[in-house]
């Protein structure tokens, strides 16, 4: 696994909700119980930090029980439906080690606001949890990779990988699978546009066409060839830069807008690219993946 780029330290928030058997309370707030009304405002603690891209931790009567889990809202304050990924830190009782919880909140529409439980913060061992809002993410609804066993218009699923690391070296997957009942013919190298944390596009970064120009034996070496790709069959292409930091300022992408050949449907990834000040990005072609072994 690649370390966490060192943009997301400021990503990480500062509100954490703290569950007991008998209420809910904020860090802030004291103990839960009296006569309050009720209310579903972001937790006390740490207010201004607690949302993030219209992703807040929430207490209240609006959210679920205390036996139930800590509830967050999310909340689309933009002109286009949008598909958030939310991590969560949920730590249980006083240990030192916290579970990392990956949600998706799909297609919230222009002007919505949903509410749901972060998944493993029940209170049911009596233990309590403390909940941590870490990273948030969020596509255009359009253009987020379609969920396993949903086959898109396109007949084609695209995915980021979680990547590599090893002595500023990054790797990271693209992997796009065919669902289709025909046949879907690839031959060059994806199209690539990267996208800060605001979902605009970044300048300033050379994509290469191959790898060997960041590292040789990465895999993403050689020219395009044509392949064809069946129903349930796949193809990757490797991304590949250093995260070398000089003079400048260092470059950030978490997003990138994946087309895999012309004039096909954008899917917006996240491969959070922490790219330094090198200015490059090698791209590799596409090659036809391996059929898995039962």
């Amino acid at each position: 696994m690649r370390p966490a780029p060192t943009a997301l330290a400021a990503g990480v928030l500062a509100a954490t909700v703290l569950l007991t058997g008998c209420g809910t309370r904020t860090a802030a707030s004291g103990p839960a119980g009296g006569s309050a009304a009720p209310s579903c405002a972001p937790t006390a603690a740490g207010h201004a930090a607690s949302e993030h891209d219209g992703v807040s931790l929430i207490s209240g009567e609006c959210g679920p029980s205390p036996a139930t889990g800590a509830a967050f809202r999310v909340s689309n304050t933009g002109a286009q439906s949008l598909t958030y990924t939310i991590t969560f830190s949920v730590r249980h009782g006083s240990g030192p080690s916290a579970d990392t919880v990956r949600q998706t909140v799909a297609s919230v529409g222009p002007g919505q606001s949903v509410t749901r439980t972060v998944e493993g913060s029940d209170t049911a061992s009596g233990t309590g949890a403390q909940v941590r809002i870490s990273k948030v993410r969020a596509v255009p609804a359009a253009e987020a990779p379609e969920p396993a066993g949903a086959c898109p218009p396109s007949g084609i699923r695209v995915t980021a990988d979680d990547g590599d690391a090893a002595m500023g070296l990054r790797i990271v997957g693209i992997r796009l699978t065919y669902c289709g009942t025909g046949r879907y013919e690839l031959d060059g190298y994806p199209g690539l546009q990267l996208l800060d944390e605001g979902r605009k596009p970044v300048a300033g970064v050379e994509i290469l066409h191959g790898t060997a120009d960041i590292s040789t034996g990465l895999g993403g070496d050689g020219p395009p060839a044509p392949l064809t790709l069946g129903p349930g069959e796949s193809a990757s292409a490797t991304l590949a830069w250093r995260n070398t930091t000089g003079f400048g300022d260092a470059v950030n992408a978490p997003y990138a807008r994946v087309t895999a050949k012309p004039g096909a449907a954008a899917v917006t990834v996240v491969p959070e690219l922490d790219l330094g000040t090198t200015g490059r990005l090698g791209v590799g072609a596409w090659r036809k993946d391996r059929p898995r072994t039962p």
